[in-house]
């Protein structure tokens, strides 16, 4: 097929130092611009990535008729308006996460949904360890799932980054909470039914920098996390069945350039003894990300996580939101 025309909305690091080089890695990516409200940072990053056109204004991108799609990773409160004047350009938008601060914010691009594709950039559902955690799963070698628990953390304490303001949607839960949401309903296949969450916040900041869920799939699942913006840099994502367990060792942020493991265990031995290492293929999952976004463009393959999938992953955050205000379970 023919590659889609991609262009860039900014030069944010997530973009210009994963994203933009795992898509441009694709023959089915072809990379034409990249914008700025600093033109000089854009000419940097298309000299840098080898990107042909540098705009100084997101606007003069958007008016690019040699664009076709957009990956748009600006701070979270730009997320819904910029991808609204992306989609009424006539360019599909593949949003950086979270794709709103609120549910409310996600549903008012449904409507400009029914003209263009819009998806939220969750990378990790593209990556085979994965996939091949939910063949065991769905195999039934570790029996009838019972919980999954997320870790996630790293150490962020500088003011002036986006993650530690709270006014454009900083803070932990919406920054890599969300990957913990997306996790439980991935493995679990199902939507869970309520929630109640712990908050720790920034006494300068105002964001939260530790905050710590319980979260109901039904059925006596369940889906236990924290994430931290203000601890050791840390991932990991435990999954336990009546039979055996599976531990994904990388979960989020897994290396392009190296194979990733999964073990499966079944808890005969103790100090993961009796766990055996499966090993997944080297991939870039921006790469394949930026791939499966491309054929729905071109009506190759089907999206398979559209906005509807957005919408409701931020009624879940919503409703996490909510307990920490009511200190109660919330339904979702």
């Amino acid at each position: 097929m023919q590659p889609v025309r991609w262009g860039i909305l900014s030069t944010a690091k997530i973009g210009r130092v994963k994203v933009v080089p795992g898509m441009m890695k694709s023959p089915l990516c072809e990379v034409v611009a990249v914008a700025s409200r600093d033109e000089a940072s854009a000419r940097d990053m298309a000299a840098e990535l080898g990107i042909p056109k540098a705009y100084g204004s997101y606007e003069a991108l958007l008016a690019d008729p040699d664009i076709e799609a957009i990956y748009n990773p600006l701070p979270n409160h730009l997320h819904v308006p910029m991808t609204l004047a992306a989609a009424a350009a006539g360019k599909h938008v593949l949003c950086e996460k979270p794709i709103a601060i609120t549910a409310n914010e996600a549903e008012q691009l449904e409507r400009a949904a029914a003209q263009v594709m819009i998806a939220e950039a969750f990378m990790v559902r593209h990556h085979p360890q994965w996939h091949r955690a939910r063949d065991v799963i769905r195999s039934g070698e570790i029996g009838d799932l019972r919980a999954i628990h997320v870790i996630f953390s790293y150490f962020n304490v500088d003011p002036a980054n986006i993650r530690n303001k709270p006014d454009i949607g900083g803070g932990g839960l919406l920054d890599i909470g969300c990957y913990a949401v997306v996790a439980g309903r991935f493995v679990f296949e199902a939507e869970p039914l309520r929630v109640v969450t712990l908050v720790d916040r920034d006494p300068a900041f105002g964001v939260d920098r530790t905050t710590s869920a319980l979260m109901d799939f039904g059925g006596g699942r369940q889906l236990a996390f924290t994430v931290s913006t203000q601890a050791v840099p840390y991932q990991r994502v435990q999954i336990l069945g009546t039979k055996g367990r599976i531990e994904i060792e990388i979960p989020f942020n897994a290396p392009p350039d190296s194979p990733t493991r999964i073990f499966v265990d079944d808890g005969s031995q103790h100090g993961n003894r009796s766990a055996r290492a499966l090993e997944c293929p080297v991939v870039d999952q921006y790469q394949l990300q930026g791939e499966a976004f491309s054929r729905a463009v071109r009506g190759a393959a089907p999206l398979e996580y559209g906005l509807e999938d957005a919408i409701l992953n931020m009624r879940i955050l919503d409703a996490l939101r909510r307990s920490d205000e009511s200190a109660a379970w919330e339904r979702v």
